[in-house]
């Protein structure tokens, strides 16, 4: 079989996966941020067992993979792949006047995301961390400089001191999205691996990238009557 005969076998394959409105539906909630199986039965209503199902079917297609929690171990999360969807419009977001991202530490991941979305979307944005470093990883200023994006060294912020009513919060990081459970938790959570882990260079710069993409995926989706400007 050629390429062309692979390249139609795997679109036929995906076009069959989204030709269930069950699964349309799964694949909806995850244009915009991962989910464990759990919180797709409760968000859609739908029982655990027919989940598992519609999970197998779009996970053989090509469009999703499970991930571990870096947080509880126990607990998988579901990510759609990159550019597999490319060719479809994300649901459309009403966001909030300050989008906040959250992680752990507020060291990396969250100070590189709010970077991309302040240079990328514009508007307002903040991060903050649920246990905050003293400092910003050295690692992530390296990575931000590279791209043309300025960190703060001693910009970290706790929660309590940052988040309000009224902020979109995004958590990228397992852990913050499991430990927020109070009045004021993320509505969308990207499971983005903790780069500290590795410490490596590389692990900054992947980081980055799936930050990077994730925003430019989100993009399209911004209300146009919000103002972001």
């Amino acid at each position: 079989m050629n390429a062309d005969a692979l390249s139609l076998t795997a679109r036929a394959r995906v076009h069959a996966a989204l030709g269930d409105p069950a699964r349309l539906a799964i694949v909806d909630a995850l244009t915009l941020g991962d989910a464990s199986p759990g919180e797709i039965a409760t968000d859609l209503g739908m029982p655990t067992n027919l989940v598992a199902h519609h999970v197998k079917v779009l996970q053989e297609a090509g469009l999703l993979v499970r991930t571990r929690s870096e947080g509880d171990r126990r607990r998988t999360y579901l990510r759609l792949v990159p550019g597999v969807l490319s060719s479809l419009t994300a649901p459309r977001l009403d966001t909030a006047d300050r989008v906040v991202f959250v992680c752990t530490h507020n060291s990396a991941r969250s100070q590189l995301a709010a970077a991309l979305w302040r240079d990328r979307i514009g508007g307002q944005v903040a991060s903050a961390g649920t246990a905050p470093a003293q400092r910003v990883h050295p690692r992530a200023v390296r990575v931000a400089h590279e791209h043309g994006l300025a960190l703060d060294p001693t910009g970290t912020h706790h929660v309590n001191d940052i988040l309000g009513d009224g902020d979109l919060i995004i958590a990228v990081c397992d852990n913050a999205h499991e430990d927020l459970t109070g009045p004021i938790r993320p509505r969308l959570h990207w499971s983005v691996p903790d780069p500290a882990r590795a410490d490596t260079d590389d692990a900054f710069e992947a980081a980055y990238t799936d930050l990077a993409d994730r925003i430019d995926r989100i993009a399209p989706a911004i209300h146009p009557g919000a103002d972001h400007g």
